[in-house]
């Protein structure tokens, strides 16, 4: 079985300060995808330089903005950065694995931001963003996504839908547009097993919303149809602390 983990860590140094390293060491995760790292890539070596039992990977070209990372105990036969190597990554938001069995990809999708300032970058990302995954399929049928997709996708997954409804993350563009990874065939592995609300994963720092569990279930682990039956469990890890996110994780039998 193996376990595969993913958290927006909102800054890793930052959340180094509020018990990452002790929870890693506890959990000892098979794979962990880390979304906006918020470090560079010397800044990142330094600081997991003595992380022994681990592949780390990094896509980190911004000091203090977005990046994300992947530490794995297993080693991949390739690893890529960005949808495309010619245009490259330059918000260091996809970090793509090829194992033997499966593709990973971990993605930090773009936020559109007050005023959907971002709204038509984000939906041309999804589109563009749809396409890659599709020709990862033709590579290997079993592929695993997971991120922080800046969307609520439903209105059982966030608390306060109905004041939320021209916000950033719960607009009807962005939640059609993850609508198109559904119909494509793409399993939400979390509602695979759980319909009931009240399940997030982000709570705003303000108004003591995590304490009253008013949040959002932005974080997700999707996986393609040929790997559902190797699906056995996916879980939201809301009792831990360390960022305005917290992880969620899946076992599957690879």
């Amino acid at each position: 079985m193996t376990e595969l983990y993913s958290w927006n860590v909102n800054g890793i140094r930052a959340c180094l300060k509020n018990g990452f390293r002790e929870w890693f060491n506890s959990v000892q995760p098979d794979i962990l995808c880390l979304q906006e790292v918020k470090a560079d890539q010397d800044t990142f070596n330094d600081l997991f330089n003595q992380l022994s039992g681990y592949y780390s990977y990094c896509n980190c070209p911004q000091k203090g903005y977005a990046g994300t990372a992947v530490f794995s105990k297993i080693e991949p036969e390739k690893v890529m950065m960005g949808m495309n190597k010619t245009k490259g990554d330059p918000e260091g938001r996809i970090i793509s694995l090829f194992f033997k069995n499966f593709i990973l990809v971990n993605v930090y999708f773009p936020n559109a931001q007050r005023e959907l300032k971002r709204l038509d970058y984000k939906l041309d990302f999804n589109k563009k963003i749809l396409t890659y995954f599709n020709k990862l399929t033709k590579i290997n049928p079993h592929l695993i996504v997971c991120g922080d997709f800046n969307v609520a996708h439903q209105e059982i997954d966030l608390k306060n839908w109905k004041s939320n409804r021209r916000n950033a993350g719960f607009t009807d563009e962005e939640r059609d547009s993850f609508s198109r990874f559904i119909e494509k065939g793409y399993v939400d592995s979390f509602r695979y097993f759980n319909q009931e609300p009240d399940h997030y994963t982000w709570w705003s720092y303000r108004f003591k919303a995590r304490e009253r569990n008013i949040g959002w279930r932005i974080d997700y682990f999707l996986i393609s149809p040929k790997i559902v039956s190797k699906l056995k469990s996916a879980h939201i890890l809301s009792e831990v602390y360390g960022s305005d996110h917290c992880p969620v994780m899946i076992e599957v039998d690879l």
